[in-house]
């Protein structure tokens, strides 16, 4: 098809159509080139100044978060982030999120966002060592969700278990809010040596710019702009913009990358993933980063399909490919490398004095343009903003009227947020490499760093509701439950990554909850000592008008100093003592799982918590527990103290006996910053005396299988094996039941 003048594009304006706005394209024109650009370049701009590539509207909001303490060796900024975790070693992580993707094509959609944000990590250098996920669906009732549900884990594990990598943590929640417009955020953690650290940087003059990996095609042609747009049922049909994953090739890429930055790391200037926007981005950006120019022959560019335009070469986000910045007269020993692995390994351009990025196809020079333009010369976009109304005019909720306590508890542990998503981990791989300490199902994933006594723990977190109701204190309650599941299970929190997953930023409110979340999340984060080293912002989650829950996920990582000091989430032995650790239990329903089952609705205010005070206790347990004192721990998150309880005994054969000054309501409140550990009975003293007024005595340990509790309003009296069937049944049923 015949490609448009600049006199056509501009008459026409078909960039609308790949969120670039008039108003750039004339800044563009008049300001930047002082020219018309032509097809390509009008291309190469649509998808650099796209939300998904540039963070237009999302970079002043980004600036709230610390990203800096003396463990970070690479914040944001490269493909992960890095920190430093002793001895020399260095743990690498980051999350992405692919939504749109996801809601189109769902196998496709989640297996190449597991392909791509791998090739991050081990772009750094790095080997990866475990996957985790963030999944929000709609309510498990329509032919459509399942599906969705269905093909989404099916495309997690059929990549991520051909890479073998084991997916040992995550979390996956249902609300009516994501049905047209799922959440599929991944996240990839790696292990590295310090000294075998990357940038992705093209500098030194002369120096060869090598293209490795698959071929390119045409799939994923404005993959970055369709990121980038609100989602809405005429659009169901942008199939190409979906890319298509080999993960056996990302595996032979993978081991070469690898051999190359280990073994041969004087060959290498720089490398970078071919992530969104492809080509175009990595090159780019790796140039930007230098200072450099660059001149590529796309006439080099191994392509899978007949008579692809430049347009279309550079656009492509086929996957499974890396661009690589190699050191002049080492060209042949990196090929060689490459092609030993059956990979494609060709040279595609060189870097160049000054700072244009030039462009040549069939011999005709396709761009000409200065590096900067489509990297740093984005206009960044101020939004308005406007506090919702609910949250201006919100009251307390009403407390649950619960008349039977153990029927309460039933019905909440088989609300899908809260039940075993068992059907679906045990899709995944968790022990492949055979690292794994902790795998999915406790409050963290847990791998052993091989040589050595240390462990990393590992989690994802959010809680859409939360930060609906206010995106502030939602925001902090985001970072201070990840922090929760790494003290549970006796890391030390390090630093996080994030997906921010939110609605249209144009619309005033949606802008609002953005920034307001972002700035709890940011105070948290300066509290608890846990930077952000990287992280990825998904906007335009929107589906026919209807916005999503701002989610913002919040993937962690800590460090366990000694792997004997591993903290399980499951009741050890009959006759330990049991503790209720942290904040004091107040009537927190705004939210909750048990407003939401009762009243199919989600209001109230939410209340505030004391982070300096969480951040004192969690840090006091977590010394408890590497002093040897804690023998079990789980965290309280969705459905409260009384579903906490029942999960910590499950598999266990082993029940529960307490005396709790707690009403039947209380047992279901989502007050943030506590934990249900258990203590040795000869520990007893040394326990309270370092928890002090942070930890109550409730109950013990029993060998009857019987979870049982005195309430100040009733007696709750619960089967442990019962409500583990009706918890390990409930969404097996769902995905089974005819609609």
């Amino acid at each position: 098809m015949a490609e448009m003048t600049p006199e056509e594009i501009k008459a026409q304006k078909p960039y609308l159509d790949w969120s670039l706005t008039e108003h750039e394209y004339d800044y563009i024109c008049d300001h930047l080139l002082h020219r018309l650009p032509n097809y390509t370049e009008t291309g190469l701009f649509s998808v650099m100044w796209s939300e998904h590539c540039s963070y237009k509207k999302s970079k002043p909001v980004l600036k709230l978060f610390p990203n800096k303490n003396d463990r970070v060796l690479q914040g944001p900024g490269e493909g992960a982030g890095i920190i430093d975790i002793g001895d020399g070693q260095a743990v690498v992580f980051k999350a992405e999120s692919h939504n749109h993707p996801s809601a189109v094509e769902p196998y496709e959609g989640a297996a190449t966002g597991v392909g791509g944000i791998l090739r991050d990590i081990f772009s750094m250098g790095a080997r990866p060592i475990a996957s985790l996920d963030s999944l929000h669906f709609g309510e498990i009732d329509r032919p459509r969700t399942k599906y969705l549900i269905n093909e989404v884990v099916a495309g997690i594990g059929g990549y991520g278990n051909c890479m073998g990598i084991p997916t040992i943590a995550g979390e996956m929640t249902f609300d009516n809010c994501y049905t047209g417009n799922c959440l599929v955020n991944a996240m990839s953690v790696g292990l590295m040596e310090q000294k075998d650290m990357q940038k992705g940087r093209a500098s030194g003059v002369g120096n060869a710019v090598i293209y490795v990996g698959a071929k390119t095609g045409r799939d994923g042609i404005h993959g970055a702009t369709f990121a980038s747009a609100d989602f809405a049922d005429d659009k169901a049909t942008q199939r190409s913009a979906v890319q298509v994953g080999n993960p056996f090739m990302e595996k032979l890429l993978m081991e070469a990358c690898l051999e190359l930055t280990h073994d041969h790391h004087d060959w290498l200037v720089g490398i970078q993933d071919m992530g969104a926007a492809g080509i175009v981005s990595s090159s780019c950006e790796m140039a930007s980063k230098a200072d450099s120019g660059m001149e590529l022959n796309l006439d080099m560019v191994p392509q899978r399909e007949p008579g692809m335009s430049a347009y279309e070469i550079m656009l492509s986000e086929s996957q499974e490919r890396m661009l690589l910045c190699v050191k002049k007269g080492h060209e042949d020993d990196v090929i060689k490398l490459f092609k030993e692995y059956e990979l494609e390994a060709v040279v595609i351009g060189r870097v160049t004095a000054g700072h244009q990025y030039v462009l040549y196809h069939h011999g005709e020079k396709v761009t000409d343009i200065p590096v900067s333009s489509l990297t740093d010369d984005v206009l960044e976009e101020p939004s308005a903003e406007q506090m919702p109304a609910r949250i201006k005019t919100a009251k307390d909720a009403n407390v649950p009227e619960i008349s039977d306590v153990n029927q309460a508890l039933k019905q909440i542990l088989a609300q899908p947020t809260i039940a075993s998503k068992q059907m679906f981990t045990q899709t995944y791989d968790s022990q492949v490499r055979t690292s794994t300490v902790v795998g999915p199902g406790s409050d963290a994933g847990v791998l052993r760093v091989r040589g050595t006594k240390k462990g990393l723990a590992m989690t994802t977190d959010g809680n859409g509701r939360f930060v609906y109701l206010d995106p502030k204190i939602g925001g902090k309650r985001a970072v201070a439950e990840a922090c929760a599941n790494m003290i549970s299970s006796g890391a030390l929190p390090l630093g996080m990554t994030d997906c921010l997953n939110y609605g249209d930023p144009n619309d005033p409110e949606i802008y609002w909850e953005l920034h307001q979340s972002v700035s709890g999340m940011a105070q948290a984060c300066e509290i608890f000592d846990t930077p952000v080293i990287s992280g990825n912002v998904s906007l335009y989650n929107e589906n026919n008008g209807e916005a999503i829950y701002g989610t913002p996920m919040v993937g962690m990582v800590g460090l366990i100093k000694d792997l004997k000091h591993v903290i399980p989430s499951f009741v050890q032995k009959a006759g330990s003592l049991v503790y209720l650790v942290g904040l004091p239990t107040e009537d927190d329903y705004a939210g909750s799982e048990i407003q939401k089952m009762l009243t199919k609705t989600i209001s109230g205010r939410l209340h505030d918590f004391d982070l300096v005070k969480t951040n004192q206790m969690m840090k006091t347990l977590l010394n408890a527990m590497e002093q040897g004192l804690v023998e079990s721990s789980h965290d309280l998150s969705e459905g409260g103290l009384g579903v906490a309880l029942a999960e910590t005994c499950f598999n266990t054969n082993l029940g529960l006996k307490l005396d709790l000054d707690l009403t039947k309501a209380q047992l279901f409140s989502e007050t943030p910053g506590r934990f249900v550990v258990t203590v040795p009975k000869n520990k007893q003293a040394q326990f309270e005396k370092m928890l002090a007024q942070d930890a109550v005595l409730i109950g013990e340990v029993t060998a009857d299988g019987c979870l049982e509790a005195d309430l100040t309003d009733g007696h709750l009296q619960v089967d442990v094996l019962e409500a583990q069937k009706i918890w390990e049944e409930a969404i097996p049923c769902l995905m089974k039941s005819k609609d």
